[in-house]
């Protein structure tokens, strides 16, 4: 009986590490997806998120699909990022830094066109 808990406790635990790493998974699997490497090397991304929202989630998987290497800070558990997220306008989450444009929310289109 203990086996058969603990068998379950992994799945779930599998299950759970799989969803968070699924735009790197995806990366592995499509990599005509990736953007070139000289757009890679140019990349200086910053994304200022939290850890709960669903457009955040959308953004690093976007991110990680592409293979673009960007910084996060989350602005609920550092205070020095709150200030920063604060200084740009807030208003929402979450907020890009793409090469120096600004991005507000979740915009695959613009963020691509910022790393041009």
């Amino acid at each position: 009986m203990l086996a058969g808990v603990l068998k379950k406790c992994l799945l779930i635990l599998l299950v759970v590490v799989v969803y968070q790493n699924w735009g790197k998974i995806e990366r592995l699997f499509n990599p005509s997806q990736v953007v070139s490497e000289h757009t890679q090397a140019k990349a200086n991304v910053v994304l200022y998120a939290t850890e709960w929202c669903g457009y955040c989630k959308l953004a690093r998987r976007f991110l990680d699909q592409k293979g673009i290497p960007y910084r996060e800070f989350d602005i609920e558990k550092d205070a020095e990022a709150r200030k920063a997220y604060e200084a740009l306008g807030g208003g929402g989450i979450p907020i890009l830094d793409v090469n120096g444009t600004l991005i507000r929310g979740y915009d695959p289109d613009a963020i691509l066109a910022a790393l041009e």
